[in-house]
């Protein structure tokens, strides 16, 4: 109520499902379930990138040049 840097609504996983329910909405459906199964992995990959800092180019190109989990590395120093 005092801090104004708090989301109003504060539902992180509402906004992380809006995107499948978009894209459903533009497209019209997803032809296979494999098919939106992989979408929503590399959204998911992209999301957590983000969360982390990291812009999205930089996840997908790292992922593609066998380094996808370089979005968990945490530096202890």
């Amino acid at each position: 109520m005092h801090n104004f840097n708090v989301p109003f609504d504060n539902n992180q996983a509402e906004r992380d499902l809006r995107m499948i329910k978009v894209k459903t909405k533009v497209s019209g459906c997803f032809r296979t379930e494999e098919g939106a199964r992989e979408y929503l992995k590399s959204m998911s990959y992209v999301g957590t990138a983000h969360k982390q800092g990291y812009n999205a180019y930089e996840a997908i190109k790292n992922a593609i040049t066998d380094h996808p989990d370089f979005i968990f590395e945490y530096s202890w120093f």
